[in-house]
């Protein structure tokens, strides 16, 4: 068996000096070399195990990244999990993978083993992270459905006085605490929406994760009313009014950072349907440099921003990050001595310093009437949160025209098709020409998980067949696949990155504005300025590591 000073060098964990010196340390104190090691800071706790379990021939894991499968989780009593520090976490031929702190405790593989009825296979994994697991995967589903379970009994014991459930309602309440556990529980998994839905026989619970949605849990039919009922009051919305959709928004504090949720309400045959998009701020307070734009493309972008007037577009399909990039630019450009106001439907993020304005039809207060009150207040950046129509494309040109740097997004396929899209809403084209600056045209793209992506080198047909830029006879380059590991479930992506097509309106883009060029000719005018098409900066992140060619033509025509 190899030394653990032997394995830490060979995986380039610690150097020749530290290690020198931490067995000095292990010599003085009586002490093992890994305790020294995390002591000295050298190496994290995770490491050590890492490089303990490899030193005896077994696998590490890192629960803290690993997509746990609840099917597995389930073949366990919790009971039995708490009483030995283990969690089931998978399956893998045939056998139920354990994690366990301690994988010589032969009496705990005994037991699992007899009680999930199939072959158990120990991994390791530091009892830190274990406590956190069995925290999320036994504590919290098991308070859950205990809740639901009271929630249920209590429900049919005598029906519940739904104007009980408001801010009256005490915190210990079931009600009260089966959805506070939803919301925080949603959060800690990074979701960005919950949706509960109303099926025949019960309450569906389910999470989107990195773009999927994920079935969390389910509860008795009877727990139905109280739920919908405590979500609406907390958003502010109409409990009384069942037959028509409904909109609000609620607020809740987690680990100190307070976190809006935009609440939706959805009659369907099997009553309400709940949808409760996460509101993080910290998106809201992104930096341009976080949005994986390009050396270049960034440069392009930052001196248009940085112009006291004139119109920016970002434009591309619904989710592909168009109000990110937005408040992105916002943040760039904000500062205490010039007067920033939006007009946004909905007002998804509240920024501080930013006046901003929530459209509402019913009251009058349109896009376009909200823009003219606007302008009417002094601003020096306008954006509005979607150009429509004609009347609110007009009022947004004039003000880039009069002084004023004008945000706005657009629905096209890519940057040039924004100068024909307004022309066609019956915008002049000479004012169009004058008025627009820069277009952003973007789509997200999912990443390549950094734990599992495999390095390759493509085939001379997958290169041609892509039109990557590459010439037949030059040495093929090494570019990077999706693997598929335990951290990004299998999938080989893990999270999202822009691609960009930046499109500075020059004279010679101004000219073809006026003439009603088409966007074909429009595009390749600003690609013999400089422009990268989304395809080719798409091809740029296949390079460099970050995404794959099969992505890239899945997300870009």
């Amino acid at each position: 068996m190899k030394q653990l000073g032997e394995i830490l060098l060979e995986e380039g964990l610690v150097t020749e000096d530290e290690l020198l010196r931490a067995l000095d340390e292990q010599i003085a104190r009586g002490t093992s070399l890994g305790r020294v090691l995390v002591e000295l800071g050298v190496l994290t706790e995770n490491q050590l195990v890492a490089a303990l379990a490899h030193q005896v021939g077994m696998r590490f894991v890192d629960l803290d990244d690993y997509a746990v499968d609840r099917k597995a989780v389930s073949c366990v009593p919790g009971s039995l999990c708490q009483r030995y520090t283990v969690l089931p976490i998978g399956f893998e031929n045939g056998s139920l993978l354990l994690a366990m702190a301690d994988p010589g405790n032969v009496l705990a593989l005994d037991d699992v083993r007899q009680v999930a009825q199939m072959p158990v296979q120990p991994v390791v994994s530091t009892h830190e992270n274990l406590s956190r697991a069995l925290e999320r995967y036994i504590r919290a589903d098991g308070e859950m459905d205990d809740l639901a379970n009271a929630l249920s009994e209590e429900q049919q014991e005598e029906e519940i006085d739904l104007s009980m459930l408001g801010d009256s309602a005490t915190d210990d309440a079931p009600i009260v605490r089966y959805v506070i556990l939803v919301v925080t529980q949603a959060i800690k998994d990074r979701a960005s929406d919950i949706h509960i839905e109303p099926t025949e026989h019960d309450l569906r619970v389910r999470y989107r994760i990195d773009g999927v949605l994920h079935e969390m849990q389910k509860s008795p039919k009877s727990t139905q009313n109280a739920v919908t009922s405590r979500i609406k009051i907390l958003a502010d919305i109409d409990i009384a009014e069942k037959r028509k959709p409904q909109d609000g928004r609620m607020s809740v504090t987690h680990n100190g950072r307070k976190i809006d949720l935009r609440v939706a309400t959805l009659p369907t045959v099997w009553g309400e349907k709940i949808v409760m998009r996460i509101l993080d701020n910290s998106t809201a307070s992104l930096d341009l440099r976080d949005l994986s734009f390009g050396e270049k493309n960034l440069e392009i972008y930052k001196e248009s921003y940085s112009k006291p007037y004139g119109m920016i577009l970002v434009t591309g399909p619904t989710g592909s990050g168009k109000s990110t990039s937005l408040y992105a630019t916002l943040n760039a450009v904000s500062k205490p001595e010039i007067n920033v106001i939006t007009v946004e439907d909905p007002v998804e993020y509240r920024l501080p310093g930013i006046n901003q304005v929530q459209v509402n039809p019913k009251a009058g207060l349109t896009f376009a009437s909200a823009l003219r009150s606007i302008l009417r207040s002094d601003p020096d950046v306008v954006l509005i949160g979607e150009i429509r129509d004609h009347e609110t494309a007009q009022i947004a040109i004039e003000a880039a025209l009069t002084g004023h740097l004008v945000l706005s997004t657009l629905h096209t396929n890519d940057a040039p098709s924004a100068i024909t899209r307004l022309t066609e809403m019956g915008i002049e084209p000479f004012l169009v020409g004058s008025a627009l600056d820069c277009v952003v045209a973007q789509r997200l793209a999912r990443k390549l998980c950094d734990k599992c992506k495999e390095p390759y080198q493509p085939t001379e047909r997958e290169l041609l067949s892509a039109n990557f830029p590459w010439v037949p006879g030059e040495e093929f380059p090494q570019l990077y696949r999706p693997g598929g590991c335990a951290t990004c479930s299998g999938t080989g992506y893990r999270g999202r990155l822009a691609l960009h097509e930046v499109m500075q309106v020059n004279e010679h883009i101004e000219r073809l504005a006026v003439s009603r060029s088409s966007a074909a000719e429009i595009s390749e005018t600003a690609q013999k300025a400089g422009m990268y098409t989304l395809r080719e900066d798409g091809w740029m992140k296949v390079i460099e590591g970050r995404t794959s060619i099969e992505e890239v033509l899945r997300v870009v025509a």
